[in-house]
């Protein structure tokens, strides 16, 4: 059985954190939010950024990491991260998945990338770019969790208009 969490280290802008969570209402992944937060949960931005979604976000708020992985202790986490030599590609999609990322300014804190270093990975970029936008990424790699699992529980096929 394959769940997919995603998980936002101190996130900081709004904006990002309501399409994410849109993101997540519509494959059916739960939030996971580490404190502290750059905003407030009812905060304009974010509910504007989630639109209608947020009553079908599952989300919740950890008040730091060490209380996230007491509550989730054997789980299967993936740290994304532009420091990382593997690509995304190569994270094993199965079970139990964390995907963690780090907030828009400084990434994920060097004492977690260290603890995590044999689970870190990153998404191909040019050797100018700096960074792709937290949003952005998030969704490039829980789209290919959900590919690598056969998109699971998502509708596969639309139907075209006759005209």
């Amino acid at each position: 059985m394959f769940n997919l969490n995603v998980v936002l280290h101190e996130p900081l802008i709004p904006q990002n954190t309501g399409n994410i969570a849109r993101t997540c209402a519509a494959v059916g992944a739960k939030l996971h939010l580490i404190k502290p937060l750059g905003f407030r949960l009812d905060s304009r931005d974010l509910k504007r950024a989630g639109l209608d979604y947020w009553p079908l976000v599952d989300f919740c708020v950890h008040k730091n990491f060490s209380e996230l992985l007491t509550a989730h202790p054997a789980t299967n986490m993936a740290f994304l991260t532009k420091k990382a030599s593997r690509t995304y590609d190569s994270i094993n999609f199965s079970g139990d998945l964390f995907l963690v990322f780090g907030n828009e300014e400084g990434g994920l804190p060097s004492h977690i990338l260290r603890q995590y270093q044999d689970r870190c990975f990153r998404i191909p970029m040019g050797a100018g770019a700096r960074s792709l936008n937290l949003a952005s990424a998030a969704t490039v790699v829980i789209y290919e969790a959900l590919r690598q699992n056969g998109f699971p529980g998502l509708e596969l096929r639309g139907e075209m208009p006759d005209r």
